[in-house]
């Protein structure tokens, strides 16, 4: 449009230079010359009403000046702008009071345009879009410029704008409050958890476990509420920042299904994962989001499933272009869906069952945050069921191989030619992925569900290998690993839960030449059956780890909550270490002076005069000016446990990072990584 201005502006000031020539000319030779010039002027002062009329409709405020800035022309909504009337303004300098400018556009014509607020003599605030041109009068250069009133878009624009910083301002507020509220809240969480954790491992007769136990899956259920919330609202506010960075996926996987496992051992169940062969060790993509999806889907399988077991599996696809793609499917033998529900079960505040009368408490965010987790990082996820039957959630991500298809191989290559395995379990998923891993490997597995079905087995085929499931039962599995025996096989295992390894005792003991640890990791299989037969004593070597991983171990502990650092301190002690108290990052440094040294220092990252942060900047300063001390091993405590949250304290200088409330089953495996260490 304003093109079209600056054209017929053009246009208009040709003809009208063209009248003043034809003006200047005189008196012609003879009267046809006369007649011909009246009729030309005519058609010219014709052609000049007509431009002027189109520049009237298509521009409102039109002014021509001289090189010295001095009106030669302006229009009667010009001069209305200036209180003035049009001749009036003829020689003068007077312009418009232009309150804001915006920036100035020069076309390669020489055009200019450009966007100002003006106030004009009655005090009217209005926008204008302007375009100037120079044009050609006589020897000199004039500039024409001319406006269109736009304060209604400009002002639709700010409103908008502001309306939007608005909203973002809001939602800063609103993820500031959150995550300040998680962290009251978490707080005091971590003292209910811990001390009930504390509680049960005390002397209680039936009643006293019944009702601790009751407090711990009721804190348990409000941390579960409270984080769902905050990842939803985390999402609704935009914070959602994806990573592009390598990661082990089969290995992710693993952390997570035996994160869950002693969730669904607790209510009998079991949890299995398979992984296909050709999932590449290194996949390009958010590894804190991907393990989020799948606590979510196994989590959500888990809390449904009654009877039977949740099986998560992973695939890979690779397409011609190079691109890849992750299946994740995570399956059950839950109750299932009906079909009407199916459609609304990814929307918020949705569950499968959505009566009165389920028997599931929770906020129905899970799968809602699952879904917008999938689109963000351009997948898709899916959900099949059958009621009776069970259900299957697959996720489909654009996951693409870091290493462009050169795939490394986890160690070396297994092949279990010839042997025959005999898997005796009652089992939905871990039975069938274990007879999957030995194929892919060479192996031929047989699967059957029964004590009767696995001595007729036994008598019935030669097998090398026999692993028995300890859910069939102790006497079960004894009489299996005594038939196994007399039958002449080469290696017998037993699965076991971890709340089987203490119960169960010494496999030796039971006939077996060892055990296995539900969820079964597919590489430890293979690796005990690659292995030189065990000598006696260590088949019949207790299957319970040391109880005091910590023994001889010095832990500093900055905590400034009282009920939490007494949970911490009587979690480590029962370990066996030696935990010195700091109430605040000040007095920790202090105790590293005059208590140290110490093997291991868990500080809380907000506390009072120092927070830790500063803390453990303080500390890893100190230990860089002083090259001969060791460096201590630092571990962030902190109820706010997003992956910023956790990034922030690595770059403080933490080598470590547990979320409260504080996982005290954590404990063992980090002192005994401190006592290797020491070692």
């Amino acid at each position: 449009m304003i093109k079209d201005i600056a054209l017929v502006l053009a246009l208009l000031i040709a003809a009208i230079l063209a009248l003043g020539r034809w003006r200047g000319r005189g008196v012609p030779a003879d009267e046809n010359e006369a007649e011909r010039m009246h009729d030309r002027l005519w058609r010219i002062s014709e052609s000049e009403d007509r431009y002027r009329a189109l520049v009237a409709a298509t521009t409102e405020v039109i002014v021509q000046r001289d090189a010295s800035g001095r009106i030669t022309y302006a229009n009667e909504d010009f001069a209305r702008l200036l209180g003035r009337e049009p001749i009036t303004l003829l020689g003068s300098q007077i312009d418009l009071e232009i309150l804001e400018r915006g920036a100035v556009e020069i076309g390669e014509d020489g055009v200019r345009r450009m966007e100002a607020q003006v106030r004009s003599v009655d005090g009217r605030v209005r926008w204008f879009a302007f375009v100037e041109m120079p044009v050609a009068h006589g020897d000199a250069m004039h500039w024409l410029r001319a406006g269109r009133d736009v304060t209604a878009r400009v002002e639709a624009i700010r409103s908008r704008d502001a309306a939007l910083e608005k909203a973002e301002a809001a939602s800063v507020a609103k993820s500031r409050f959150l995550a300040t509220i998680s962290h009251e809240m978490r707080t005091p969480l971590n003292g209910i958890l811990g001390m009930a954790d504390l509680v049960l491992g005390t002397d209680l007769n039936p009643e006293q476990r019944t009702y601790v136990e009751a407090v711990r899956t009721s804190g348990q259920a409000l941390l579960g509420l409270i984080d769902g919330v905050l990842d939803f609202s985390r999402i609704e506010a935009g914070r959602l920042d994806l990573a592009a960075e390598p990661f082990d996926l089969p290995a992710l996987a693993e952390g997570v299904v035996e994160l869950l496992a002693p969730r669904a051992q607790d209510k009998g169940i079991e949890i299995a994962l398979d992984v296909a062969e050709d999932v590449p060790l290194s996949l390009l993509g958010d590894a804190d989001r991907v393990r989020q999806i799948l606590i979510n889907l196994a989590g959500n399988a888990i809390k449904f499933t009654e009877r039977g077991g949740v099986g998560v599996s992973l695939t890979f696809t690779r397409s011609e272009a190079g691109d890849g793609e992750v299946v994740i499917a995570v399956s059950d033998t839950g109750p299932g869906i009906p079909e009407d529900r199916l459609p609304i079960l990814f929307e918020e505040f949705e569950q499968g069952d959505g009566s009165a009368s389920r028997s599931h408490e929770g906020t129905g965010l899970g799968l809602a945050i699952t879904r917008r987790l999938v689109t963000r990082m351009c997948g898709r996820v899916e959900a099949e069921s059958r009621v009776g039957r069970g259900s299957i959630f697959r996720v489909a991500l654009p996951l693409p191989d870091a290493r462009g298809g050169q795939r490394r191989r986890r160690g070396p290559a297994v092949r279990l030619n010839a042997q025959r395995c005999l898997i005796v379990a009652d089992s939905p998923y871990q039975a069938p992925y274990l007879a999957r891993s030995l194929s892919r490997a060479g192996a031929a597995a047989v699967i059957v569900d029964s004590l009767e079905s696995g001595l007729d087995a036994l008598s019935g085929a030669a097998f090398d290998v026999v692993l028995a499931d300890r859910a069939l039962g102790d006497a079960a599995v004894r009489q299996i690993a005594d038939a196994a025996r007399a039958c002449g096989v080469r290696c017998s295992l037993v699965l076991l839960s971890p709340f089987d390894r203490r119960g169960f005792g010494a496999p030796g003991a039971s006939g077996f030449d060892g055990y296995l640890i539900k969820p079964v990791r597919a590489r430890s299989l293979f690796e005990r059956l690659l292995a030189l037969p065990a000598s006696s004593e260590t088949a019949t070597a207790p299957a319970a780890p040391a109880l005091r991983s910590g023994a001889g171990l010095r832990v500093l502990l900055a905590e400034d909550n009282p009920i939490n650092a007494l949970l911490a301190t009587r979690a480590l002690e029962r370990l066996g270490a030696e935990v010195v108290h700091a109430v605040d990052g000040v007095q920790a440094l202090e105790r590293l002076t005059a208590d140290g040294p110490f093997d291991l220092a868990l500080i809380d990252v907000r506390m009072p005069r120092l927070d830790g942060h500063e803390t453990a900047r303080r500390i890893r300063a100190a230990e860089c000016e002083s090259p001969d001390t060791h460096r201590l091993h630092l571990v962030a405590l902190t109820a706010n446990a997003d992956p910023e949250d956790e990034r922030a304290a690595r770059e403080a200088g933490f080598d470590g990072f547990l979320a409260k409330p504080l996982n005290v089953k954590l404990l063992p495996a980090l002192l005994e990584r401190r006592t290797a260490r020491a070692a």
